[in-house]
């Protein structure tokens, strides 16, 4: 597996020039590096008026490896090539190094830019990229792995401690400015050109060495990451928790068509499956997806909470704790859950507790901007004074649960703090039984108090300034929120009602769902009138790979009547979707393609267009598609084993939206429909960048 790092923008806060003078101190040999043992220039050549300098050198690395690994590799040092290019015109030093030593067994790829910031002239960024790919390496790859990880990430962190070391002993020899370079004048350079040494100009880091001033390219004109930014707003990461954090940014910009998420948010995710990144992309595009399925990012502009919600449901936000927090308090047994539930219906509850969460978010941003340092999750105090059995109604502890569901799956690493108050003698019983389901790293951010533990010593005082404690707990403060009371069942809606609503949590999305079956397209039928009409579609591909094909019939299509029994007369095992293109319809003749056939793999999000050419009927059929076998050397996973026994391999689910704009309103821009297709998952291929126009079509991945 390729181990990649991508560092964030670190910028210095001196002139290019400086900065080169001060890594020029690093060669042949630093001190302060002690993996670095040695260098040789190998070859040097300059442009004519001396304004490109290339320098091509050998670097030797003493790694810190166990002895006997050394001897079976039979190397005491590893070898790394160099090629360095300064540019003084442009004020750039780009730096490239690869691996000299067990080149055929392991490749490391290292990229580094010193550059002028875009936004002030007199810093310098510093970016850097890395790869390293362990082919095969004596039966000890992933011993060989783990020390080159950590070997790079400890030279990452101290290469601005030796650029700022040499920036020191500079300044203490009295050079604190380096003029610019300018172009040769009657033949000669000028001394400006001749402050700079030729062998500082040059230098990338070695292997582990490359950790040069870890100062990324810090541009914001590119959307790019600054190291200051994320110590001030993300907090205190690793570099390759950075990285982590970069490169999954990278790809949702690349290929997520959509609102992206914040910063914040994006590393919340990242710590909830401990910076793995495959797993976080995953978790991430999942809620992505279901964010845009049910308009969530508009929830708190769109949504108005009932009068009864308002009355009825006890909790609210409330100041914030010791450590800057927002603060959320809700007083749990006082609250009418079951009358909540019956006289409002598990949707509505489950919109108010998302609205709680998305206004969190809010506020752990507000506060950051407050307080000056990073927030990113929030304290809930619970009151349970009054919780008895009638909490523990079934269909209200369903209902709870599915939101639990909810919020885990979209909104991880957002408790901070969980102080659950004047907990009953039942609670211990119910804890034992619901503990073991609780993640760890979750379990240890609950405090339990009984009785009025909590207003003694190690109590709530610890977290709450005294000042805000709520007066129903004995404090101060007024808290704004309401006291509870039972829901009058006239308010009660009918059972019918809340079955019907049973499976429909926040269905008013203007997306659809359906299924794939092998042998059995899902196809959509689209009556157009008015030539030069326009059929837009977006769609995700939540399971499964699909076939999308559009055709075009001057028939109207007869869908077959649906029969219960299937063949020789045996019951149907569940509904099949209704074909629209009759089976004795000859391509070419009753019906044509008017677009090629896309493939879209699983974990695909799908955007695009068609302009329609003659008046009739369209018709969108996704068709099964059956992928091929990996060809990868390795066994099944046990995990992917387990997943094709849980779930079948003959269907495929889409979730998928369409809309005809009417020729006049189109006036003739594809701007707006601009087509794509993009990956959200890590099960989906790695997106290509292709683009094709059929007719008055436009696809592109």
């Amino acid at each position: 597996m390729v181990q990649q790092y991508q560092s964030p923008v670190r910028v210095y806060k001196q002139p290019f020039e400086l900065i080169m003078a001060a890594y020029a101190r690093r060669f042949p040999r630093c001190p302060l590096i002690p993996v670095f043992v040695d260098s040789e220039v190998l070859n040097q050549s300059e442009s004519k008026d001396g304004s490109v300098v290339v320098t091509e050198r050998r670097c030797t690395i003493d790694v810190e490896a166990p002895r006997l690994l050394k001897r079976i590799a039979g190397v005491e040092y590893l070898y790394f090539l160099q090629k360095n290019t300064l540019n003084r015109r442009d004020r750039t030093l780009h730096i490239e190094v690869h691996n000299e030593t067990f080149s055929s067994r392991v490749f490391v790829r290292e990229c580094c830019s010193y550059t002028v910031h875009p936004e002030n002239e007199d810093w310098t960024c510093f970016e850097q990229t890395a790869s390293l790919d362990i082919k095969s390496f004596f039966g000890f790859e992933s011993t060989a792995e783990k020390i080159a990880m950590k070997q790079y990430a400890s030279s990452i962190k101290k290469g601005k401690e030796i650029i700022e070391y040499y920036l020191r002993e500079l300044e203490e020899e009295g050079v604190t400015h380096i003029p610019r370079w300018t172009p040769p004048v009657e033949g000669g350079l000028l001394s400006a050109d001749k402050a700079v040494p030729v062998s500082g100009a040059d230098g990338g880091l070695p292997g582990k060495d490359l950790a040069q001033p870890t100062e990324l390219m810090g541009c914001p004109a590119d959307d790019k990451l600054d190291a200051d930014y994320i110590r001030r707003y993300l907090g205190d990461l690793t570099p390759l928790q950075e990285s982590c954090l970069i490169r999954l940014r990278q790809w949702l910009q690349e290929t997520h068509k959509g609102k992206i998420p914040k910063d914040q948010h994006v590393l919340r995710f990242l710590k909830a499956r401990d910076f793995n990144m495959d797993k976080a992309r995953e978790f991430l595009c999942h809620s992505l997806t279901w964010r845009k399925q049910h308009q969530v990012d508009f929830l708190l502009d769109t949504w108005k909470r009932p009068q009864l919600l308002q009355d009825y449901y006890t909790g609210g936000w409330h100041h914030h704790d010791r450590d800057g927090r927002p603060l959320y308090v809700l007083r749990l047994g006082q609250m009418d859950t079951k009358g909540l539930v019956r006289a409002l219906g598990e949707e509505v509850l489950l919109r108010q507790v998302l609205s709680i969460n998305e206004e969190g978010l809010k506020r752990c941003e507000e506060n950051t901007r407050l307080f000056g340092r990073p927030i990113s999750c929030w304290t809930c105090l619970v009151d349970l004074e009054g919780l008895n059995m009638r909490h523990l109604w079934r269909p209200g502890v369903k209902a709870l649960l599915r939101i639990i569901e909810a919020v885990e799956a979209n909104y991880p690493e957002t408790l901070g703090r969980l102080l659950i108050l004047r907990a009953p003698r039942m609670f211990p019983v119910l804890w034992t039984l619901v503990s073991p389901l609780i993640d760890e790293n979750t379990r240890k951010k609950f405090l339990v108090y009984a009785g009025r533990d909590y207003q003694g010593p190690g109590g709530l005082v610890d977290y709450i300034d005294r000042e805000i404690i709520p007066d129903f707990l004995g404090g101060d403060c007024m808290c704004d929120i309401p006291e509870g009371s039972a829901v009058p069942k006239s308010l009660y809606r009918t059972t019918e009602e809340l079955e019907n609503e049973d499976n429909c949590l926040l269905t008013d999305s203007i997306y659809k769902s359906a299924s794939i079956f092998k042998g059995a397209p899902y196809e959509v039928l689209i009556e157009i009138t008015e030539a030069s009409s326009v059929i837009t579609w977006d769609f995700d591909v939540s399971k499964g790979d699909v076939f999308f094909n559009i055709y075009h019939s001057k028939r109207a299509p007869q869908p077959p009547k649906r029969d219960s029994l299937g063949a020789h007369g045996i019951p149907s095992l569940g509904p099949v979707n209704a074909q629209l293109i009759d089976k004795n319809w000859v391509l070419g003749k009753d019906y044509s393609m008017v677009e090629k056939a896309l493939t879209c793999r699983e974990g695909e999000s799908v955007q695009g267009s068609h302009i329609t050419r003659w008046p009739g009927f369209y018709i969108l059929q996704w068709r099964f598609h059956s992928s091929a076998a990996s060809a990868a050397s390795s066994l099944p996973r046990v995990d992917d084993v387990l997943a094709t026994l849980q779930v079948s391999s003959h269907k495929c689910k889409i979730m998928y939206y369409t809309e005809v704009l009417d020729s006049h309103d189109f006036r003739g821009s594809m701007t707006s429909l601009e087509s794509c297709q993009s990956g959200f998952s890590q099960l989906s291929a790695a997106t290509t960048s292709s683009s094709r126009s059929c007719t008055s079509s436009t696809v592109s991945r």
